[in-house]
């Protein structure tokens, strides 16, 4: 049905020839490309007289793939000088299928926020309504066609892109880069330049020729060739990426490992073109035969992984270097069954830690872990620093081990395996090595733990642990005797995955939270959170402060939410509907009752009067403004992707693909479902709070939403305690925890006498509201971008301004 559209409204150009040359600008095309639409408007506009035009008739195209790469640096003008230290930006080139034919197309700049915001991704469906055609002055016929506007087609499924001959990927379309980067992050390698992995070779080694890295050390400075060495890998770190935009380096990529032999450990550095080469096959434990390679004094500046031997011999003062040339490096790997033990090289070890061990560890302790996945949030992005489009890529986890009621609480940034990463779910086997212990103890000793990972974490799952050298350990094997003796149905009742993870969370005091903030300025005005917020880029996660006035609390039941949705689709759980109804019933009966009799509250609030029901409060204060404001944000809206929802395995592809990132380039699967996020059953409270920050100039006000996380089946997913002294924030969890903690037990009718102690928390929400009213508070906010237009804004916690230092720090 998108073949032959036929013209598109003008002339064609010289067919054959988009892209300079038949090899230029193309992405292949399979057969048909006569009758391609799409092939006849790019050729017209490379005809054109402006080399640009829109076509009259527009027909759907479906996005293929979406991939970026490092921009050049601008001409800088003769005065005033190039700043010196510029963000690197990128370029995107989009591949376009009309049903006949693909072609690859450069993304014109101006609509790179489509890609940024995760509007233009593939799969996606779009007519072109606007395209160009740029040459390269700097090479001889050679042009590429140019996107400068799309729209897009909704409700339409996209169509199956035509099939193209494997061939190597041809570089980018603009400028002289070689190679494309991973879509959402600089540390992962991509395409298909990255050598999966190199089978072992049968390699002869002269154990009288080699030399030892402790001889290497004393004798490197009088030397300019060196004997060989066979090492074993020890540690890996992730790659580094160091392109610049003024740089012409073809693929300025780095990556460090540790390797050892009998004499001691050191640093090894595998340079540029070597890495897409080499370093998906250099491993943990691999044994590595070094042939022509450079010896340079260490960087002193790089991180340093903790040795599961502390008695090995480090020779910190020196690096070896892998390189292509000056001298051309060769490597060979040594099969594991071919490695000799009079070689004397030493044995990957570990520093495997319990759970029960975790709480007497000390912060940034060194440790490695096991454990069984109750819990997977979603992939999202930090910004490595202000005004930069370079990203962190991390996601939370939990694991547990058998020997605590508690798990593993796992942050874990992308360690160059992106396919692993991608595939971490709830019920595989984690391990995880090289994590840091994060504690602060001297700010709230009840404050979570947790491991983050470092720059030489490696990550594994099921699948992944055959043959690795941690299978010996003896922390693992008790981990999986442990794991033959659980329930796999009992397990699967605690899972958990995607939606708002609200770690780490805040420190207890604002004094800290500005101490620990790398921003220029702290506090953010109510009415820059637009600018905010248009800023935020595709899964970019952000915490921002706003001062304010807590002005009105609504309670917002799954059953209405449709209602304050504006439009979205809304968030629903239709098994505990009925039940929330009931208790509602129960509970507003219960509060009225409690409002008539609690005088001493009426006295609390010191004559004024209180506006209040059983799922809404607000202040004198914002029924005399709200009607007068300047500005009023609404940012309170759930969506489905922000809530947590149980693990279902029979949708385990479907599940990771929602929480993962949009992958750069389009694959159908064959048996596709049409299971909405929707229908699976949400793991945590019944409803949610939108809480009104009044401005505290009266005039601008925000509505944020506040999602209270319990889980019944796994109570130990969020601590309580981490906000035990944010009093409103405490109750507001109480009342949600008490209501699923309720309604899980199957009552489907009115409580006729609800325990005064559990729906007090009501009343209590309302004396702390009370507590805050009129003061100017500083509320934390967690804003994350989910795609399209969509963005959460989640309160996370509440300070009170009269804090000690506060006022001379802000």
């Amino acid at each position: 049905p998108e073949g032959d559209q036929g013209q598109p409204g003008w002339g064609t150009g010289q067919p054959g020839l988009v892209g300079g040359v038949p090899a230029h600008g193309r992405a292949g095309g399979g057969g048909g490309g006569e009758a391609s639409w799409l092939l006849r408007v790019l050729e017209a506009a490379r005809g054109a007289s402006l080399l640009s035009a829109s076509p009259a008739e527009m027909p759907p195209l479906t996005v293929v793939a979406v991939e970026r790469y490092l921009a050049e640096a601008p001409p800088c003008p003769p005065a005033p000088p190039c700043p010196a230290a510029v963000p690197p930006q990128y370029w995107y080139d989009v591949t376009l299928a009309d049903g006949s034919r693909q072609e690859r197309c450069h993304l014109a700049p101006s609509l790179n926020g489509l890609v940024q915001r995760g509007h233009l991704r593939p799969g996606a469906r779009l007519r072109l309504t606007r395209c160009s055609y740029l040459y390269d002055e700097r090479r001889l016929r050679y042009g590429f066609p140019c996107l400068e506007g799309v729209e897009w087609v909704a409700g339409e499924p996209p169509a199956r892109p035509v099939p193209v001959a494997s061939a190597p990927r041809p570089p980018p379309l603009r400028g002289e880069r070689k190679h494309y980067l991973p879509l959402w992050n600089n540390e992962d390698p991509y395409g298909d330049a990255w050598e999966a992995e190199k089978p072992p070779e049968k390699v002869d080694v002269d154990v009288s020729k080699l030399t030892s890295l402790g001889h290497l050390e004393m004798t490197w400075r009088s030397r300019i060739h060196f004997h060989p060495l066979l090492v074993r890998v020890l540690h890996k770190s992730r790659l580094r990426y160091y392109g610049k935009p003024e740089k012409k380096m073809d693929v300025p990529y780095q990556a460090y490992f540790e390797v050892a032999d009998s004499s001691g450990m050191i640093s090894m550095v595998l340079w540029n073109s070597l890495c897409p080469e080499w370093y998906n096959s250099m491993k943990v434990g691999t044994v590595l035969f070094l042939e022509q390679y450079a010896i340079k004094n260490s960087y002193p500046f790089k991180t340093q992984p903790t040795p599961g031997d502390s008695q090995m011999k480090r020779f910190a003062t020196i690096e070896i270097s892998l390189n292509v040339r000056d001298p051309p490096t060769k490597i060979s790997i040594i099969p594991e069954e071919m490695v000799k033990p009079e070689w004397g090289l030493p044995e990957v070890k570990y520093r495997f830690i319990t759970r029960s061990e975790l709480d007497n560890l000390p912060n940034n302790h060194s440790c490695d872990v096991i454990g069984l996945v109750t819990f997977v949030g979603r992939i999202e992005r930090a910004r490595k620093r202000e005004h930069s489009e370079d990203f962190w890529l991390y996601r939370w986890a939990h694991a547990i081990d058998g020997t605590s009621e508690q798990p593993f609480i796992l942050e874990i940034f992308a360690t160059s395996q992106p396919d692993v990463f991608e595939r971490i779910h709830p019920m595989t086997y984690l391990v995880c090595t090289q994590m840091r212990v994060v504690r602060d103890l001297t700010d709230n000793p009840s404050s979570t733990i947790y491991l983050t990972t470092s720059n030489e974490s490696q990550i594994f799952v099921t699948g992944c642990h055959k043959g690795q050298p941690y299978t010996r350990d003896t922390k693992v094997k008790n981990f999986i005797h442990w794991t033959k003796t659980q329930s796999e149905a009992d397990q699967m009742k605690k899972t958990v995955i995607g939606g708002y993870y609200p770690l780490p969370r805040p420190p207890n005091s604002f004094l800290k939270y500005c101490k620990s903030n790398k921003v220029e300025s702290v506090l953010k005005a109510i009415g820059e959170m637009g600018k905010e917020i248009e800023d935020l880029h595709y899964r970019e996660h952000k915490r921002i402060a706003i001062q304010g006035i807590i002005s009105a609390i609504r309670y917002i039941n799954c059953s209405n939410v449709a209602e304050d949705a504006s439009g979205v689709e809304p968030v629903q759980v239709q098994s505990l509907k009925i039940n929330a109804v009931a208790l509602k019933q129960a509970t507003c009966q219960y509060m009225q009752s409690l409002f008539q009799r609690d005088y001493s509250l009426n006295r609390r609030v010191k004559g004024r009067k209180t506006r209040g029901t059983c799922d809404s409060w607000q202040s004198d204060l914002w029924a005399q403004v709200k009607d007068k404001l300047l500005k009023y944000l609404h940012h309170s809206t759930v969506f489905p992707e922000s809530i947590p929802r149980k693990f279902d395995y029979a949708h385990k592809d479907l599940l990771m693909q929602q929480y993962n990132l949009h992958a750069a380039v389009y694959q159908p699967k064959e048996m596709r479902t049409d299971k909405n996020i929707n229908e699976f059953k949400s793991a945590s409270g019944l409803g949610y709070y939108e809480v009104t920050v009044l401005g505290i100039n009266h005039d601008v006000a925000v509505d944020v939403a506040f999602l209270p996380l319990f889980y019944p089946e796994n109570p130990h997913l969020l601590q309580m305690e981490d906000i035990e002294n944010d009093t409103l924030l405490s109750c507001m969890s109480c009342i949600s925890a008490y209501q699923q903690k309720t309604t899980s037990y199957g009552i489907l009718h009115p409580l006729p006498s609800p325990p005064p102690q559990k729906i007090i928390i009501h009343n209590e929400i309302v004396k702390a509201a009370m507590d805050l009213d009129g003061k100017h508070v500083v509320c934390i906010l967690d804003i994350c971008h989910l795609g399209d237009d969509k963005v959460e804004v989640f309160l996370s916690k509440i300070y009170k301004t009269v804090e000690p230092d506060v006022l001379g720090l802000v």
